[in-house]
C-alpha cells in the first residue's frame, strides 16, 4: 500500500461547523432542529452552506466593511482602544446578522486582547442565531484555537483545527491550520489521546485520535508505525487527517536509512564529566531499552572529547572509525567549533547551540539544548492563555539574572504582554526590601503616615500594594531562593497573584523544604513529571549518581531519539518529536526548540497540569 492517501476530494462540501466557546464537536450533517447555548457547551450551529474548500474564504458584503477593517488593523496592533473607537460608531446602527456576528466576534477579540476570558466567551457566546457566515465562523475558531492553545488545552485547540480544515479555504491558510493541529495532537500525552478516543462520540474526530496514537509515539519502530498507518488507512480512506502525515512522519517512513555506528562524544573528564555523564547515562538508558524491544541493531562508540586537542580532532577521529552519525559535543566552545568546519561528511547532532554562525551545509549540524529560551516561550504562553497580561518580573542582579528577565520579558510582550514591574534582589536579606519596593508598599505606608500627621491622631491601617499587576513571574536562581520569595508575596498583599516560575526553581530532586514553593506553576521536562519510567528507573539502578541530574538525563534520552528519527527531520518545520525534554521542533539554522510541560508544586511535589 501506498504511503499516502488518496488526496482528500477538493470538491464542494455541503457542512455543519459548531463553534463552541470552550468545547468543539464536529457534525457533518445538517444542523439541529433545536440549538443549544450554554457557557462551556455548544453555541448554535453555524449556517450550513456549500463552500468550495479551494478558495479564500471572503467576509460577506457589509455596509460597514471599513469600521471593521479599522478595528482589524488596531487590533493587529494591539490598540483595542482604536478598535473600541471604530467600533463605538457602530453602536446605534442597523444591522444584518452577519454585521452583528462579525461585530461580535470583534469584541472578543477586545476582550482577549484585554485578558478578560469571561467576556470573549460571552462574546462569541452571544452568536446564538442559526447562521454565521463561514469567514466569519473561521475567525471564531481562530481565536478559540489561540486562546486554547497558549492556557495548553491541547484536546480542544485540536478539535477547533479540525474544525477549522472542514471550512475549507486556501491550500496557504489550510496547511498553516494542519501544521498547528498536529502540533496540539503531539502536544497531548498518549494516555489523554487514548482517553480522549474512548469517549468521543465523533467517528470523523476519532479517527484524528487514532492516527495520533499510532504515529506521534516516539518509541514505535518504523515498521510499526508503518503497519498501524496502512491498517488507519484502510478503515479511513480519504480521511483528511492523512494527508499528509503529520510531525514529518511520512519522511521518515519514505526516506529512513538507519544508522549502524553513532558515536557519542562527551566530556569524560574535568570539570564537565559530572554533566557528560549524566547525558551519557540516559543516551543509554534509551539505546538499551530500544535493543530490547528489537528497536535498534546500532552499536555505540563513546569518545572522550578531553584526549583530544580540539572538538574537530576528536569528530574527525570518529568519522574516521566508521560513524554513521555523530552526537556531540557538550560545551558550547566545542559546539562553535564544529559549526565552522566547512565539511561535516556525517551528520552531527550537538547538545548545545552554536552561538557563531554556521558554515558548510547547515543540515549536517542540528543542534539539541537545554536552551532557557525555550523555558521563557512556554512560560510566557501558559500565563498569557490564562488571560493573565501585567507582569512583575523577580530575578538576581547580575548577568544571569539580566538574561533571564530580558528573555522572558522580550517573550512576554511579543505576545501583547506589559511588565509592569520589576524586583530585583542582591542575596537572601534583599528579597524582602526588593518586592515591598516593586508592590509600592511604601508608598501606601507614606500615605497612612501623611493621614497620621494630618490628623494628629493613630488611625487603623493597612497596607495595599499596587494593583496593576496579575502574575509574578519568578526567576530565582536556585530553589532556596524561590522558597523564601514565595511566602514572602504573601506577607506583602500578593499572596493572590498567580506565580510562574522557570525550572531553575527546582533542582528535580525532591525536597520536602518545596512546601514552600506549592501553588508555583512551573514549566518542566516531561522526564521530571513521569515519562519514560523504565530509562529513570535503569540510570537509578546503575547507581553512578548521574540521576542527580535528572534533566541532564532526559537531554541524553532525546539525543538517542533525534538520532533514531533523523531522517525524518527532512520535513524541516513541519518535524516533531514527543520526546523527554519535551515536545521537539525544528527551528531556525537547525536548532531544536523544545516545547515544555506546565506542572504545579502541591504539598511540596511537582504535577503535570
Amino acid at each position: 500500500m501506498p504511503l499516502r492517501s488518496p488526496s482528500f476530494p477538493r470538491c464542494v462540501k455541503r457542512l455543519a461547523v459548531l463553534a463552541l466557546p470552550g468545547l468543539l464537536i464536529t457534525a457533518c450533517a445538517t444542523a439541529p432542529d433545536t440549538p443549544t447555548a450554554q457557557r462551556g457547551g455548544i453555541t448554535s450551529p453555524i449556517r450550513v452552506v456549500e463552500i468550495d474548500s479551494t478558495a479564500p474564504l471572503q467576509l460577506p458584503p457589509s455596509e460597514y466593511s471599513a469600521l471593521f477593517g479599522e478595528a482589524e488593523t488596531a487590533l493587529a496592533q494591539r490598540d483595542w482602544r482604536g478598535a473600541e473607537a471604530s467600533l463605538a460608531e457602530l453602536s446605534a446602527q442597523p444591522m444584518t446578522p452577519d454585521d452583528e456576528d462579525y461585530l461580535a466576534y470583534l469584541r472578543a477579540r477586545i476582550a482577549w486582547q484585554l485578558g478578560n476570558v469571561g467576556a470573549m466567551e460571552d462574546a462569541l457566546l452571544g452568536l446564538s442565531r442559526s447562521e454565521t457566515a463561514p469567514a466569519i465562523s473561521d475567525r471564531i475558531l481562530s481565536l478559540q484555537h489561540e486562546r486554547h492553545s497558549m492556557a495548553g488545552d491541547s484536546l480542544i485547540a485540536a478539535q477547533i483545527g479540525a474544525e477549522r480544515l472542514i471550512l475549507g479555504g486556501d491550500e496557504a491558510s489550510q496547511l498553516q491550520i494542519r501544521q498547528q493541529l498536529w502540533q496540539d495532537l503531539y502536544s497531548i500525552s498518549l494516555d489523554d489521546l487514548r482517553r480522549a478516543r474512548e469517549v468521543t462520540p465523533d467517528s470523523e474526530w476519532r479517527a484524528w485520535l487514532d492516527l495520533a496514537i499510532v504515529t506521534t509515539d516516539s518509541r514505535l519502530s518504523s515498521d510499526a508505525v508503518r503497519t498501524g498507518y496502512d491498517q488507519w488507512l484502510m478503515r479511513h480512506p480519504g480521511h483528511p487527517a492523512a494527508d499528509p502525515l503529520g510531525g514529518g512522519v511520512d519522511q521518515w517512513l519514505v526516506e529512513q536509512q538507519p544508522t549502524q555506528s553513532i558515536a557519542l562524544m562527551l566530556p569524560l573528564g574535568g570539570r564537565l564529566a559530572p554533566a557528560a555523564k549524566a547525558v551519557r547515562d540516559g543516551f543509554l538508558a534509551n539505546y538499551y531499552e530500544a535493543r530490547a524491544q528489537g528497536l535498534s541493531t546500532q552499536t555505540v562508540m563513546i569518545i572522550d572529547t578531553g584526549l583530544y586537542s580540539t572538538a574537530s580532532a576528536a569528530y574527525q577521529d570518529a568519522v574516521s572509525r566508521g560513524a554513521d552519525i555523530v552526537v556531540g559535543p557538550l560545551n558550547r566552545a566545542s559546539v562553535d567549533e564544529l559549526s565552522q568546519l566547512p565539511q561535516r561528511p556525517v551528520p552531527l547532532l550537538t547538545l548545545n547551540r552554536a552561538e557563531a554562525p554556521i558554515t558548510g551545509d547547515p543540515g549536517t549540524l542540528i543542534q539539541l539544548a537545554l536552551a532557557a529560551d525555550d523555558d521563557a516561550d512556554t512560560l510566557a504562553k501558559r500565563a498569557y492563555g490564562q488571560g493573565l497580561r501585567r507582569a512583575l518580573i523577580v530575578r538576581p542582579s547580575g548577568e544571569w539574572g539580566n538574561n533571564q528577565a530580558r528573555t522572558v520579558a522580550n517573550r512576554w510582550r511579543a505576545l501583547g504582554g506589559a511588565v509592569a514591574a520589576n524586583a530585583t534582589y542582591t542575596n537572601q536579606a534583599s528579597h524582602s526590601g526588593a518586592l515591598k519596593t516593586a508592590l509600592r508598599l511604601d508608598d501606601s505606608e507614606q500615605r497612612a503616615r501623611d493621614v497620621r500627621d494630618m490628623l494628629a491622631t493613630n488611625v487603623e491601617f493597612t497596607a495595599r500594594r499596587r494593583d496593576d499587576i496579575d502574575v509574578v513571574f519568578l526567576l530565582a536562581r536556585s530553589g532556596a531562593d524561590a522558597r523564601s520569595i514565595k511566602p514572602l508575596l504573601a506577607f506583602h498583599y500578593a499572596g493572590d497573584l498567580p506565580v510562574y516560575a522557570t525550572s531553575s526553581v527546582y533542582s528535580g530532586i525532591p525536597d520536602n523544604r518545596d512546601r514552600d514553593l506549592d501553588g508555583i506553576n512551573m514549566v518542566e521536562a516531561p522526564w521530571l513529571l513521569g515519562a519514560n519510567p523504565e530509562a529513570r528507573v535503569a540510570i537509578a539502578a546503575g547507581d553512578t549518581g548521574s540521576d542527580s541530574y535528572p534533566r541532564l538525563n532526559a537531554l541524553g534520552a532525546d539525543a538517542f531519539k533525534l538520532q533514531q528519527r533523523y531522517p525524518q527531520l527532512n520535513a524541516g518545520s513541519d518535524f516533531l518529536l514527543r520526546g523527554d525534554t519535551g515536545l521537539l521542533r525544528l527551528g531556525p539554522k537547525g536548532a531544536i526548540t523544545r516545547e515544555t510541560q506546565l506542572a504545579t508544586f502541591e504539598g511540596g511535589s511537582l504535577t503535570a497540569q
